[in-house]
Protein backbone atom coordinates (compact mmCIF):
# COMPACT_ATOMS: atom_id res chain seq x y z
CA UNK A 1 0.00 0.00 0.00
CA UNK A 2 1.21 3.32 -1.15
CA UNK A 3 1.09 6.05 1.70
CA UNK A 4 -1.22 9.23 0.87
CA UNK A 5 0.00 12.82 0.47
CA UNK A 6 -0.73 15.96 0.56
CA UNK A 7 1.05 16.49 -3.32
CA UNK A 8 1.87 13.66 -5.29
CA UNK A 9 4.28 14.30 -8.06
CA UNK A 10 4.91 12.05 -11.44
CA UNK A 11 8.16 12.45 -13.34
CA UNK A 12 11.74 12.07 -11.44
CA UNK A 13 13.45 14.83 -13.58
CA UNK A 14 14.37 18.39 -12.94
CA UNK A 15 10.86 19.72 -13.03
CA UNK A 16 9.53 17.52 -10.45
CA UNK A 17 12.47 16.86 -8.01
CA UNK A 18 13.02 20.63 -7.73
CA UNK A 19 9.13 20.94 -7.24
CA UNK A 20 9.51 17.80 -4.66
CA UNK A 21 12.09 19.55 -3.13
CA UNK A 22 10.42 22.96 -2.60
CA UNK A 23 7.27 21.44 -1.10
CA UNK A 24 9.40 20.01 1.24
CA UNK A 25 10.86 23.17 2.25
CA UNK A 26 7.59 24.59 2.87
CA UNK A 27 6.26 21.92 4.96
CA UNK A 28 4.19 19.79 2.51
CA UNK A 29 4.20 16.30 2.19
CA UNK A 30 5.15 15.17 -1.28
CA UNK A 31 5.97 11.72 -2.71
CA UNK A 32 7.56 11.28 -5.77
CA UNK A 33 7.20 8.32 -8.67
CA UNK A 34 8.27 7.58 -11.98
CA UNK A 35 7.99 4.78 -14.18
CA UNK A 36 11.49 4.05 -14.70
CA UNK A 37 13.41 1.74 -13.02
CA UNK A 38 16.16 3.78 -12.21
CA UNK A 39 17.92 7.11 -12.00
CA UNK A 40 18.70 8.11 -15.74
CA UNK A 41 23.00 8.06 -16.51
CA UNK A 42 23.13 9.81 -19.79
CA UNK A 43 23.47 13.98 -19.31
CA UNK A 44 20.47 14.89 -21.80
CA UNK A 45 20.52 18.73 -21.28
CA UNK A 46 23.61 20.04 -20.60
CA UNK A 47 23.70 23.32 -19.64
CA UNK A 48 21.99 25.33 -17.10
CA UNK A 49 21.60 29.16 -17.01
CA UNK A 50 21.91 31.33 -14.23
CA UNK A 51 18.26 31.27 -13.47
CA UNK A 52 18.48 27.47 -12.71
CA UNK A 53 21.84 27.53 -10.88
CA UNK A 54 19.71 30.29 -8.38
CA UNK A 55 17.02 27.93 -8.21
CA UNK A 56 19.11 25.06 -7.00
CA UNK A 57 20.64 27.25 -4.54
CA UNK A 58 17.75 28.65 -2.58
CA UNK A 59 16.53 24.76 -2.78
CA UNK A 60 19.93 24.19 -0.91
CA UNK A 61 20.50 21.54 -3.97
CA UNK A 62 23.71 23.22 -5.48
CA UNK A 63 25.80 20.91 -4.03
CA UNK A 64 29.33 20.97 -4.89
CA UNK A 65 27.53 21.07 -9.02
CA UNK A 66 29.98 24.26 -9.55
CA UNK A 67 33.37 22.49 -8.63
CA UNK A 68 32.49 19.71 -10.33
CA UNK A 69 30.89 21.98 -13.41
CA UNK A 70 32.12 23.83 -16.33
CA UNK A 71 31.39 27.58 -16.39
CA UNK A 72 29.16 28.31 -19.38
CA UNK A 73 31.11 31.70 -20.34
CA UNK A 74 30.58 31.62 -23.91
CA UNK A 75 29.36 30.23 -27.05
CA UNK A 76 31.40 31.00 -30.02
CA UNK A 77 29.61 31.14 -34.04
CA UNK A 78 32.35 30.91 -36.58
CA UNK A 79 31.71 31.43 -40.37
CA UNK A 80 34.82 30.56 -42.64
CA UNK A 81 36.25 29.01 -40.36
CA UNK A 82 36.98 31.83 -37.89
CA UNK A 83 35.28 33.20 -35.30
CA UNK A 84 32.50 35.47 -35.89
CA UNK A 85 30.15 35.86 -32.80
CA UNK A 86 30.90 35.69 -29.15
CA UNK A 87 27.98 35.73 -26.58
CA UNK A 88 28.93 35.62 -23.72
CA UNK A 89 26.60 34.18 -20.61
CA UNK A 90 28.00 36.09 -17.21
CA UNK A 91 27.97 39.31 -18.96
CA UNK A 92 24.01 39.83 -18.07
CA UNK A 93 24.06 42.72 -16.36
CA UNK A 94 20.86 41.31 -13.81
CA UNK A 95 22.70 41.26 -10.72
CA UNK A 96 23.67 37.35 -11.77
CA UNK A 97 25.49 35.96 -8.90
CA UNK A 98 26.61 32.62 -10.16
CA UNK A 99 27.46 32.11 -14.12
CA UNK A 100 25.89 29.39 -16.28
CA UNK A 101 27.38 26.09 -15.65
CA UNK A 102 28.15 23.21 -18.44
CA UNK A 103 26.75 20.29 -16.39
CA UNK A 104 24.91 17.25 -17.12
CA UNK A 105 21.32 17.11 -16.43
CA UNK A 106 22.17 13.59 -14.75
CA UNK A 107 24.48 15.20 -12.05
CA UNK A 108 21.68 18.17 -11.33
CA UNK A 109 19.32 15.55 -10.55
CA UNK A 110 21.38 13.85 -8.63
CA UNK A 111 21.93 16.31 -6.29
CA UNK A 112 18.04 17.09 -6.31
CA UNK A 113 17.76 13.69 -5.28
CA UNK A 114 20.41 13.71 -2.55
CA UNK A 115 18.87 16.86 -1.40
CA UNK A 116 15.42 15.07 -1.26
CA UNK A 117 16.59 12.64 0.54
CA UNK A 118 17.76 15.14 3.07
CA UNK A 119 14.39 17.00 3.55
CA UNK A 120 12.90 13.42 4.65
CA UNK A 121 11.87 12.06 0.80
CA UNK A 122 12.36 10.03 -2.06
CA UNK A 123 11.84 8.55 -5.35
CA UNK A 124 9.71 5.40 -5.74
CA UNK A 125 11.29 3.77 -9.10
CA UNK A 126 8.76 1.53 -11.01
CA UNK A 127 5.91 2.74 -10.30
CA UNK A 128 3.87 4.07 -13.36
CA UNK A 129 0.90 6.25 -13.20
CA UNK A 130 -1.72 3.97 -14.85
CA UNK A 131 -5.29 6.27 -13.60
CA UNK A 132 -6.53 9.18 -11.84
CA UNK A 133 -9.65 10.21 -10.42
CA UNK A 134 -10.42 13.44 -8.67
CA UNK A 135 -13.41 15.10 -6.84
CA UNK A 136 -13.86 17.94 -5.11
CA UNK A 137 -10.99 17.10 -2.18
CA UNK A 138 -8.88 15.26 -4.38
CA UNK A 139 -7.23 13.30 -6.28
CA UNK A 140 -6.94 9.31 -6.43
CA UNK A 141 -3.93 7.87 -8.52
CA UNK A 142 -3.64 4.16 -9.39
CA UNK A 143 -0.10 2.84 -9.34
CA UNK A 144 2.19 0.46 -10.92
CA UNK A 145 0.84 -2.95 -12.68
CA UNK A 146 -1.24 -3.49 -9.27
CA UNK A 147 -3.17 -0.76 -9.29
CA UNK A 148 -2.23 0.70 -5.99
CA UNK A 149 -4.36 3.30 -5.05
CA UNK A 150 -2.94 6.60 -3.33
CA UNK A 151 -4.64 9.64 -2.29
CA UNK A 152 -3.48 13.14 -2.33
CA UNK A 153 -5.04 16.75 -2.18
CA UNK A 154 -2.88 17.91 -5.31
CA UNK A 155 -1.25 16.03 -8.00
CA UNK A 156 1.58 17.28 -10.20
CA UNK A 157 3.07 15.91 -13.61
CA UNK A 158 6.72 16.37 -14.33
CA UNK A 159 6.84 13.85 -16.31
CA UNK A 160 7.75 14.96 -19.59
CA UNK A 161 7.09 15.69 -23.29
CA UNK A 162 4.94 12.31 -23.53
CA UNK A 163 3.00 13.00 -19.82
CA UNK A 164 0.94 10.33 -18.92
CA UNK A 165 -0.57 12.85 -16.79
CA UNK A 166 -1.52 15.14 -18.97
CA UNK A 167 -3.25 12.54 -21.34
CA UNK A 168 -4.96 11.22 -18.26
CA UNK A 169 -6.75 14.56 -17.13
CA UNK A 170 -7.22 15.50 -21.08
CA UNK A 171 -5.53 18.27 -21.66
CA UNK A 172 -4.29 19.12 -25.06
CA UNK A 173 -0.68 19.98 -26.05
CA UNK A 174 -1.23 21.78 -29.38
CA UNK A 175 2.22 22.52 -31.34
CA UNK A 176 4.04 21.48 -34.49
CA UNK A 177 7.47 19.61 -35.59
CA UNK A 178 10.14 22.47 -36.51
CA UNK A 179 12.67 20.23 -37.83
CA UNK A 180 13.07 16.94 -39.58
CA UNK A 181 16.42 15.97 -36.89
CA UNK A 182 19.00 16.35 -34.74
CA UNK A 183 21.99 13.97 -34.15
CA UNK A 184 23.38 13.92 -30.47
CA UNK A 185 26.28 12.27 -28.78
CA UNK A 186 28.06 12.87 -25.92
CA UNK A 187 32.26 12.23 -27.37
CA UNK A 188 35.78 11.63 -26.26
CA UNK A 189 37.57 13.30 -28.77
CA UNK A 190 40.91 14.98 -29.81
CA UNK A 191 40.00 18.32 -30.02
CA UNK A 192 42.61 21.34 -29.81
CA UNK A 193 39.25 23.90 -29.52
CA UNK A 194 39.08 26.00 -26.37
CA UNK A 195 37.40 24.35 -23.41
CA UNK A 196 36.31 28.01 -21.75
CA UNK A 197 33.04 27.52 -24.42
CA UNK A 198 30.46 26.46 -26.71
CA UNK A 199 31.32 26.36 -30.08
CA UNK A 200 29.08 26.07 -33.32
CA UNK A 201 29.58 26.08 -37.31
CA UNK A 202 26.55 27.18 -39.16
CA UNK A 203 26.62 25.35 -42.89
CA UNK A 204 24.35 25.20 -45.68
CA UNK A 205 23.56 21.85 -45.22
CA UNK A 206 22.42 22.63 -41.04
CA UNK A 207 24.41 23.76 -37.72
CA UNK A 208 27.02 21.98 -35.95
CA UNK A 209 27.71 22.15 -32.34
CA UNK A 210 30.32 21.17 -29.88
CA UNK A 211 30.05 22.03 -26.18
CA UNK A 212 32.54 21.19 -23.20
CA UNK A 213 31.73 18.43 -20.67
CA UNK A 214 33.28 17.06 -17.69
CA UNK A 215 33.59 13.61 -16.15
CA UNK A 216 34.44 12.65 -13.38
CA UNK A 217 37.52 10.98 -13.16
CA UNK A 218 38.08 10.98 -16.81
CA UNK A 219 40.17 12.56 -19.29
CA UNK A 220 39.58 16.78 -19.85
CA UNK A 221 38.65 15.13 -23.24
CA UNK A 222 34.22 14.66 -23.39
CA UNK A 223 32.10 16.83 -25.69
CA UNK A 224 28.76 17.10 -26.65
CA UNK A 225 28.10 17.31 -30.20
CA UNK A 226 24.86 18.13 -31.92
CA UNK A 227 24.34 18.33 -35.38
CA UNK A 228 21.30 19.25 -37.65
CA UNK A 229 20.87 16.13 -40.11
CA UNK A 230 17.76 14.78 -41.35
CA UNK A 231 18.51 11.67 -43.16
CA UNK A 232 21.23 10.77 -40.23
CA UNK A 233 17.73 10.98 -37.95
CA UNK A 234 15.90 8.65 -39.78
CA UNK A 235 14.61 5.23 -38.53
CA UNK A 236 16.36 4.64 -35.00
CA UNK A 237 20.12 4.75 -35.82
CA UNK A 238 22.47 2.94 -33.48
CA UNK A 239 25.24 4.13 -31.15
CA UNK A 240 28.16 3.20 -33.63
CA UNK A 241 25.68 4.73 -37.00
CA UNK A 242 25.99 8.04 -35.39
CA UNK A 243 29.35 8.03 -34.27
CA UNK A 244 30.51 6.90 -37.96
CA UNK A 245 28.17 9.81 -39.18
CA UNK A 246 30.00 12.45 -36.42
CA UNK A 247 33.13 11.42 -37.66
CA UNK A 248 32.01 12.04 -41.31
CA UNK A 249 30.45 15.51 -40.04
CA UNK A 250 32.96 17.26 -38.47
CA UNK A 251 35.29 17.83 -41.10
CA UNK A 252 31.98 18.80 -43.31
CA UNK A 253 30.73 21.22 -41.05
CA UNK A 254 33.82 22.28 -39.01
CA UNK A 255 36.13 23.04 -42.11
CA UNK A 256 38.32 21.36 -39.88
CA UNK A 257 40.92 18.09 -40.37
CA UNK A 258 42.25 18.59 -36.56
CA UNK A 259 39.70 17.03 -34.38
CA UNK A 260 39.35 13.20 -33.89
CA UNK A 261 36.25 11.21 -31.99
CA UNK A 262 37.76 8.66 -30.14
CA UNK A 263 34.66 7.14 -28.65
CA UNK A 264 30.90 8.07 -27.63
CA UNK A 265 29.26 7.56 -23.97
CA UNK A 266 26.25 8.01 -25.04
CA UNK A 267 23.75 8.98 -28.39
CA UNK A 268 21.02 9.94 -29.71
CA UNK A 269 18.47 10.94 -32.48
CA UNK A 270 15.70 13.27 -32.32
CA UNK A 271 13.20 15.61 -33.85
CA UNK A 272 12.82 19.52 -32.79
CA UNK A 273 8.91 19.80 -31.80
CA UNK A 274 7.11 22.74 -30.71
CA UNK A 275 4.16 22.62 -28.30
CA UNK A 276 2.44 24.16 -25.22
CA UNK A 277 -0.58 22.78 -23.07
CA UNK A 278 -3.40 23.83 -23.23
CA UNK A 279 -3.70 24.51 -19.71
CA UNK A 280 -1.32 24.17 -17.06
CA UNK A 281 -4.20 23.49 -14.41
CA UNK A 282 -7.47 21.14 -14.34
CA UNK A 283 -8.88 20.71 -11.13
CA UNK A 284 -6.80 19.57 -8.43
CA UNK A 285 -4.13 18.65 -11.33
CA UNK A 286 -0.77 20.76 -13.00
CA UNK A 287 1.78 20.30 -15.17
CA UNK A 288 4.99 21.41 -15.09
CA UNK A 289 8.09 20.73 -17.20
CA UNK A 290 8.08 19.32 -20.54
CA UNK A 291 4.81 17.93 -19.95
CA UNK A 292 3.60 21.44 -19.94
CA UNK A 293 6.33 22.85 -23.01
CA UNK A 294 8.71 21.37 -25.21
CA UNK A 295 11.04 23.45 -28.08
CA UNK A 296 14.25 23.32 -29.76
CA UNK A 297 17.41 22.62 -27.33
CA UNK A 298 19.30 25.60 -28.96
CA UNK A 299 19.82 28.09 -26.75
CA UNK A 300 19.35 25.67 -23.49
CA UNK A 301 15.77 26.90 -22.21
CA UNK A 302 14.32 23.45 -21.60
CA UNK A 303 15.69 22.55 -17.83
CA UNK A 304 15.81 26.28 -16.60
CA UNK A 305 12.28 26.57 -17.83
CA UNK A 306 10.96 23.83 -15.89
CA UNK A 307 12.84 24.33 -12.65
CA UNK A 308 11.41 28.04 -12.77
CA UNK A 309 7.78 26.37 -12.74
CA UNK A 310 8.50 24.05 -10.09
CA UNK A 311 9.85 26.57 -7.55
CA UNK A 312 6.37 29.26 -8.93
CA UNK A 313 4.27 26.25 -8.32
CA UNK A 314 5.21 25.02 -4.58
CA UNK A 315 4.85 28.38 -2.54
CA UNK A 316 1.46 28.67 -4.16
CA UNK A 317 0.62 25.16 -3.17
CA UNK A 318 1.95 25.33 0.08
CA UNK A 319 0.06 29.05 0.91
CA UNK A 320 -3.13 27.06 0.05
CA UNK A 321 -2.47 23.79 2.05
CA UNK A 322 -1.55 25.37 4.97
CA UNK A 323 -4.93 27.41 4.95
CA UNK A 324 -3.17 30.72 4.31
CA UNK A 325 -4.39 31.60 0.82
CA UNK A 326 -7.85 30.90 -1.07
CA UNK A 327 -7.45 28.15 -3.74
CA UNK A 328 -7.50 30.72 -6.57
CA UNK A 329 -4.24 31.43 -5.89
CA UNK A 330 -3.13 28.32 -7.88
CA UNK A 331 -4.70 30.07 -10.66
CA UNK A 332 -1.44 32.28 -10.87
CA UNK A 333 0.88 29.61 -11.48
CA UNK A 334 -0.47 29.15 -15.20
CA UNK A 335 -0.98 33.01 -15.10
CA UNK A 336 2.57 33.93 -14.45
CA UNK A 337 3.99 31.31 -15.84
CA UNK A 338 2.43 29.96 -19.34
CA UNK A 339 3.29 33.18 -21.05
CA UNK A 340 7.02 32.61 -20.67
CA UNK A 341 6.84 29.20 -22.32
CA UNK A 342 5.09 31.22 -25.18
CA UNK A 343 8.14 34.01 -25.05
CA UNK A 344 11.08 30.96 -24.61
CA UNK A 345 8.77 28.84 -27.54
CA UNK A 346 8.82 31.62 -29.78
CA UNK A 347 12.71 32.28 -29.13
CA UNK A 348 13.94 29.00 -29.53
CA UNK A 349 11.76 28.35 -32.74
CA UNK A 350 13.31 31.67 -34.53
CA UNK A 351 16.78 30.20 -33.59
CA UNK A 352 16.14 26.89 -34.90
CA UNK A 353 14.20 28.06 -38.17
CA UNK A 354 17.81 30.80 -38.73
CA UNK A 355 20.00 28.07 -37.70
CA UNK A 356 18.69 25.34 -40.08
CA UNK A 357 17.35 27.92 -42.87
CA UNK A 358 18.97 27.08 -46.81
CA UNK A 359 17.25 29.55 -48.55
CA UNK A 360 19.24 32.43 -50.22
CA UNK A 361 17.47 34.91 -48.10
CA UNK A 362 18.59 32.77 -44.42
CA UNK A 363 22.33 32.61 -45.67
CA UNK A 364 22.57 36.50 -46.44
CA UNK A 365 20.25 37.24 -43.24
CA UNK A 366 22.55 35.33 -41.14
CA UNK A 367 26.10 35.76 -42.58
CA UNK A 368 25.66 39.83 -43.49
CA UNK A 369 22.56 40.78 -41.03
CA UNK A 370 23.50 38.85 -38.33
CA UNK A 371 27.12 38.51 -37.55
CA UNK A 372 27.95 42.43 -37.99
CA UNK A 373 24.89 43.24 -35.28
CA UNK A 374 25.34 40.44 -32.93
CA UNK A 375 29.02 42.04 -32.14
CA UNK A 376 27.43 44.54 -30.62
CA UNK A 377 28.10 45.52 -26.85
CA UNK A 378 24.23 46.07 -26.23
CA UNK A 379 23.51 42.84 -28.35
CA UNK A 380 25.78 40.67 -26.92
CA UNK A 381 24.47 41.46 -22.92
CA UNK A 382 20.51 41.00 -24.70
CA UNK A 383 21.56 37.81 -25.99
CA UNK A 384 23.53 36.62 -22.61
CA UNK A 385 20.51 38.17 -20.82
CA UNK A 386 17.43 36.31 -22.36
CA UNK A 387 19.48 32.95 -22.11
CA UNK A 388 20.16 33.02 -18.70
CA UNK A 389 16.12 34.19 -17.73
CA UNK A 390 17.16 36.49 -15.49
CA UNK A 391 15.11 39.04 -17.24
CA UNK A 392 11.77 36.89 -16.33
CA UNK A 393 9.46 39.26 -14.42
CA UNK A 394 5.54 38.82 -13.56
CA UNK A 395 4.96 42.67 -13.53
CA UNK A 396 1.86 42.21 -15.85
CA UNK A 397 0.13 39.05 -13.94
CA UNK A 398 -2.22 38.78 -11.26
CA UNK A 399 0.11 39.31 -8.84
CA UNK A 400 2.25 42.02 -10.67
CA UNK A 401 2.29 45.68 -10.26
CA UNK A 402 1.97 46.27 -14.08
CA UNK A 403 3.63 48.34 -16.18
CA UNK A 404 2.93 51.71 -14.96
CA UNK A 405 5.57 51.88 -11.97
CA UNK A 406 8.40 53.99 -12.37
CA UNK A 407 10.30 52.42 -9.09
CA UNK A 408 12.24 49.43 -10.14
CA UNK A 409 12.12 46.43 -9.07
CA UNK A 410 8.72 46.61 -9.55
CA UNK A 411 6.11 44.26 -8.17
CA UNK A 412 6.37 40.69 -10.04
CA UNK A 413 10.46 41.19 -10.80
CA UNK A 414 13.16 39.37 -9.90
CA UNK A 415 15.25 40.91 -7.03
CA UNK A 416 18.96 40.51 -7.06
CA UNK A 417 21.17 38.67 -4.39
CA UNK A 418 21.72 42.00 -2.45
CA UNK A 419 23.98 42.01 0.56
CA UNK A 420 22.08 42.47 3.26
CA UNK A 421 21.71 42.48 7.21
CA UNK A 422 19.84 40.19 9.83
CA UNK A 423 17.91 41.56 12.73
CA UNK A 424 21.37 41.20 15.13
CA UNK A 425 23.51 42.31 12.37
CA UNK A 426 25.05 39.76 11.31
CA UNK A 427 25.81 39.52 7.24
CA UNK A 428 23.61 37.53 4.71
CA UNK A 429 22.88 37.37 0.96
CA UNK A 430 19.01 37.95 0.32
CA UNK A 431 18.62 34.66 -1.78
CA UNK A 432 20.47 32.49 1.01
CA UNK A 433 17.17 33.53 3.16
CA UNK A 434 14.85 32.83 0.76
CA UNK A 435 13.73 29.11 -0.59
CA UNK A 436 11.68 28.19 2.61
CA UNK A 437 11.03 32.04 3.26
CA UNK A 438 9.57 35.08 2.37
CA UNK A 439 11.81 38.46 2.86
CA UNK A 440 10.70 41.82 4.14
CA UNK A 441 13.55 43.85 3.51
CA UNK A 442 13.72 47.56 4.84
CA UNK A 443 16.49 50.03 4.05
CA UNK A 444 16.99 50.34 7.85
CA UNK A 445 15.21 49.71 11.77
CA UNK A 446 11.39 50.45 11.01
CA UNK A 447 10.12 47.21 9.45
CA UNK A 448 9.17 45.34 12.80
CA UNK A 449 5.51 46.97 12.43
CA UNK A 450 5.41 45.23 9.12
CA UNK A 451 6.73 42.29 9.53
CA UNK A 452 4.04 41.66 12.20
CA UNK A 453 1.26 42.09 9.37
CA UNK A 454 3.26 39.70 7.33
CA UNK A 455 3.71 37.11 9.90
CA UNK A 456 -0.24 37.33 10.79
CA UNK A 457 -1.24 36.29 6.97
CA UNK A 458 1.58 34.04 5.92
CA UNK A 459 2.86 32.27 9.01
CA UNK A 460 6.69 32.50 10.72
CA UNK A 461 7.95 31.90 7.48
CA UNK A 462 8.68 35.63 6.98
CA UNK A 463 12.65 37.11 7.77
CA UNK A 464 13.04 40.91 8.63
CA UNK A 465 16.22 41.93 6.78
CA UNK A 466 17.69 45.19 6.00
CA UNK A 467 19.31 46.59 2.78
CA UNK A 468 23.35 46.88 3.93
CA UNK A 469 23.84 49.93 1.25
CA UNK A 470 22.16 51.02 -1.43
CA UNK A 471 19.47 53.29 -2.66
CA UNK A 472 16.23 51.54 -1.63
CA UNK A 473 13.55 54.84 0.37
CA UNK A 474 10.84 51.92 0.88
CA UNK A 475 9.90 48.61 2.48
CA UNK A 476 10.05 45.49 0.23
CA UNK A 477 8.15 42.29 0.68
CA UNK A 478 10.09 39.34 -1.38
CA UNK A 479 8.64 36.04 -2.30
CA UNK A 480 10.32 32.87 -2.16
CA UNK A 481 11.32 32.70 -5.72
CA UNK A 482 13.05 36.07 -5.61
CA UNK A 483 10.49 37.90 -6.93
CA UNK A 484 9.09 41.42 -5.62
CA UNK A 485 5.56 40.47 -4.23
CA UNK A 486 5.09 44.14 -2.81
CA UNK A 487 6.28 47.64 -2.00
CA UNK A 488 5.49 50.54 -0.13
CA UNK A 489 6.43 53.81 1.87
CA UNK A 490 6.38 53.77 5.41
CA UNK A 491 3.74 56.29 5.46
CA UNK A 492 1.82 55.79 2.20
CA UNK A 493 0.55 52.06 1.78
CA UNK A 494 -0.17 49.28 4.25
CA UNK A 495 1.41 45.41 3.56
CA UNK A 496 -1.65 43.61 5.37
CA UNK A 497 -4.58 44.91 2.98
CA UNK A 498 -2.57 43.59 0.22
CA UNK A 499 -1.54 40.61 1.38
CA UNK A 500 -5.54 39.94 2.19
CA UNK A 501 -6.70 40.94 -1.01
CA UNK A 502 -4.27 38.75 -2.73
CA UNK A 503 -4.22 35.15 -0.36
CA UNK A 504 -8.22 35.84 0.11
CA UNK A 505 -9.60 36.77 -3.48
CA UNK A 506 -12.33 35.01 -4.48
CA UNK A 507 -12.01 30.88 -5.90
CA UNK A 508 -12.13 31.33 -9.75
CA UNK A 509 -11.51 27.57 -10.04
CA UNK A 510 -12.45 24.02 -8.75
Amino acid sequence: MVDDTEVLVVGAGPAGLALACALRLHGIAAQVVDSASGPASTSRANILHARGVEVLDRLGALGDLPDRALSAVTITQYLDGRPAITIRFGDVGLGAARPALYISQADIEAELRRRLAELGAGVRWNTPLVELTQDADGVTALLGDERVPLRCRWLAGCDGSHSTVRKLAGIGFSGVRLTEGFLLADVHADWPVDRAGGHGWPHRDGPFFALPMREAGGADDLWRLMAYDPTGADGVPGDQEIVERFRRLVPERTGRADIRIKDAVWTSAFRVHRRLADTYRRGRIFLAGDAAHIHSPLGGQGMVTGMGDAENLAWKLALVAHGRAADALLDTYEAERRPLATEVLRQTSAATRLQVGDSPFMRFLRNRVLVPVANLPAVQRRAGQLASQLWVTYRRGPLGGGAGSRRRPRPGDRVPDLACLRPDGGATRLHAELGRRWVLLSPGGDTYAYADEARERLGDTVTALTRDSGTQRDVWLIRPDAHLAWRGRHAAARLGPWLDRVLRQEQTQS
